[in-house]
């Protein structure tokens, strides 16, 4: 299955507390302090999975959660949430790690769009409100 990326969350460093680093760093979160480009997947509620990318530097812990596809003109129900998204995709735990700059398995491609930065809007992110402040941050990106 493929699709557009079309919805995604920031998470930035160990100072946001909605950020899975924000206790320091853990074995579940321990690849977000690694190189860039790879593939953070956890899982949440004890059973959906999550896919992240890491985005920084080694030991600066950030990443984007990809929340939604596209096919053509229409989001995809199948994948219109992170969880819905990672089961339709086909995407475990076992991907964690996954380096999406060279895998042939789980990768993120250049289809050539140019997205015009009004089509691009900022939210809050969702299902964070512990995070207090952090979650009113509007590091939520979606394609209008």
């Amino acid at each position: 299955m493929t699709g557009r990326i079309v919805e995604v969350e920031s998470y930035v460093g160990e100072n946001d507390k909605a950020c899975h680093a924000a206790r320091g760093r853990t074995k579940r979160n321990e690849v977000m302090f690694g190189e860039a480009g790879r593939a953070y997947v956890y899982i949440i509620y004890g059973m959906y999975n999550c896919l992240n990318i890491v985005t920084e530097r080694e030991n600066f812990p950030a990443a984007v959660l990809i929340r939604a596809l596209r096919q053509g003109q229409n989001i995809l129900t199948a994948t219109d949430g992170p969880g819905k998204l990672t089961r339709a995709l086909h995407i475990t735990r076992a991907q964690n790690r996954e380096d999406l700059t060279v895998s042939e398995k789980l990768f993120v491609a250049d289809d050539g769009l140019v997205v015009a930065r009004s089509d691009i809007k900022r939210a809050p992110r969702v299902g964070v409100g512990y995070a207090g402040e952090d979650a009113m941050l509007p590091w939520r990106y979606y394609i209008a």
